[in-house]
């Protein structure tokens, strides 16, 4: 069994080990070995079925959500950050191949990269199989992401989220105070969110905007945790 299909194996799919190469093989490693196929047209045949797939779960087991409720909840498991995550818990990085610089800057760890490879491993599994072991393996892999948001009561921008709560609540100003390590080719992002005078949780992330994702999701809890206790004490003062 070669690595890549030992990847396969770990995804629970199969796919024609040429297709899984191509799904694998970053712009990068194409460059630098005489321009080799990439994977970008897998990656936007992939992008098709995860849409596809997601939507059709979404339509047929939320009947009474709204179209803005069922769109952030697609929205919230077709992300580049759900995607990289899910590439993370697998470990779909060590497969990829990489040029020379990718390697060097640690991209088998960047989530644009991540991500991407998810959807071309999407998309790869449809050519070989067809839609429904594709449909299978974004539902498989993507429905554990979609009950957690569920369980947490956030929409799937973690960011608007935040905001509406503090707008609603009159909690103050959201801030993200965001700090930047590193060389510009490998830079890393640290944000922390504070809500008025409040300081939250903390994110890490390749740009910006990713680590103040991360922060937002990982303040939604406690921020949640510190509304319900106050709604708890005011209804506790009222019956007193």
């Amino acid at each position: 069994m070669t690595e890549q299909q030992l990847l396969a194996e770990r995804l629970g799919v199969n796919i024609d080990p040429e297709t899984l190469r191509l799904a694998l093989t970053h712009r990068s490693y194409a460059y630098e070995n005489g321009g080799l196929p990439t994977n970008e047209r897998l990656e936007f045949l992939g992008d098709s079925v995860l849409g596809f797939s997601v939507t059709g779960h979404l339509y047929s087991h939320y009947p009474h959500l709204p179209e803005g409720e069922l769109a952030k909840r697609r929205a919230a498991v077709v992300s580049t950050r759900a995607l990289a995550r899910l590439a993370r818990e697998i470990g779909v990085g060590e497969f990829i191949l990489l040029g020379h610089g990718e390697v060097r800057t640690n991209g088998r760890e960047k989530s644009s990269i991540l991500a991407d490879t998810m959807e071309a491993l999407f998309g790869a599994t449809y050519l070989t199989g067809g839609l429904e072991p594709a449909r299978d393996l974004v539902l498989r892999l993507v429905l554990p992401l979609l009950r957690e948001v569920d369980e947490s009561g956030a929409g799937t921008d973690w960011k608007t989220s935040i905001q509406e709560a503090a707008a609603e609540h009159h909690l103050g100003q959201v801030r993200y105070d965001v700090t930047g390590e590193g060389p510009d080719h490998a830079r890393v992002y640290h944000a922390i969110l504070r809500i008025g005078e409040a300081s939250y949780a903390g994110g890490t992330g390749n740009s910006k905007k990713e680590a103040e994702q991360e922060a937002a999701e990982a303040s939604w809890k406690i921020l949640s945790a510190d509304l319900a206790a106050k709604q708890a004490g005011s209804r506790g003062s009222k019956k007193s």
